[in-house]
């Protein structure tokens, strides 16, 4: 199975003696420092995409290796015109402080790239610097995807009938990537699937905001589905109302247009309705 997993870059280390002997692995001649520019690259992690998806610590650490001498391309486009970068390292980075949704320790695979300072690469070089080029994709193969839910091969409609992004009895449903067998290119592209994208920062997520751990995930969870709930009992109770109070109205009309309001018009409905239900199911009083 084939996989292309978004992630991101920032600025690498500085270029020394042994960055420059690693990257020597792969040039035909020794390379000066003021002849390179290099980058870091958060390839990808162990956290639950939103594809649905997340690569296993295992298979991280595979990645890791594999990745080791890969080119750098463009939007997966398996052309050599393309190729821009190579890594020449690569290690995986544990953030224990930091939980992912799976309720694991975070980690992920930081690729170290190198480039020549050529000016047809200038242009690109300064949109790394700028951050305007920052989002990557990697591209490799595994032999599993696995339920997180009953532990079959997700893609196996058969033997699981579960949906990636959906929970059931508590816990979320998500393909676990496992037995890479692979990997093929990593590659610079615009819309990312994994939130960690951007200028590799430690334990703060997208925009600047603070990263959410497993638990945190949970609650904010469970109080959607409260309040998805509660929505639903007073579309329901407007509804009913609504009927008591007018026999002309057509409740599968009404029930539609009630769906697509929310708290506030709700409320009032039903402030409405039920003062019209009172009025016309007025109780009679026993004793005179």
């Amino acid at each position: 199975m084939e996989i292309k997993k978004e992630a991101g870059l920032g600025r690498g280390p500085q270029v020394d003696r042994r960055e420059l002997e690693q990257i020597h692995q792969f040039s035909r001649k020794e390379l000066t420092a003021e002849e390179v520019y290099t980058f870091s690259v958060r390839l990808c992690d162990n956290e639950v995409d939103r594809d649905g998806e997340r690569f296993s610590p295992q298979a991280l650490e595979t990645l890791a290796e594999k990745f080791v001498g890969k080119s750098g391309i463009f939007d997966h486009d398996w052309s050599a015109r393309g190729q821009t970068a190579r890594i020449y390292r690569a290690e995986v980075v544990r953030e224990p402080e930091a939980t992912t949704r799976a309720g694991d320790p975070l980690c992920y695979v930081k690729g170290y790239a190198y480039m020549l300072r050529t000016e047809a690469n200038r242009d690109l070089i300064a949109e790394i610097d700028a951050g305007i080029k920052r989002e990557v994709s990697v591209g490799c193969a595994v032999e599993r995807s696995v339920c997180s839910v009953c532990g079959e091969d997700i893609r196996n409609r058969e033997k699981c009938r579960h949906i990636r992004g959906r929970t059931y009895n508590g816990k979320l449903c998500w393909a676990e990537l496992d037995g890479v067998t692979d990997a093929y290119e990593w590659s610079f592209v615009a819309v990312p699937a994994q939130r960690e994208a951007g200028v590799l920062r430690k334990r703060w997520g997208v925009n600047g905001e603070k990263r959410l751990n497993g638990a945190q995930w949970e609650k904010l969870r469970r109080e959607a589905e409260l309040g998805r709930r509660y929505l639903k009992e007073l579309r329901s109770e407007v509804v009913r109302l609504a009927m008591l109070s007018d026999d002309t109205l057509d409740g599968a009309l009404f029930g539609g247009i009630a769906d697509k309001l929310e708290e506030p018009e709700l409320l009032e409905l039903r402030r409405v309705y039920r003062r019209r239900a009172e009025a016309r199911f007025c109780p009679e009083p026993q004793l005179r």
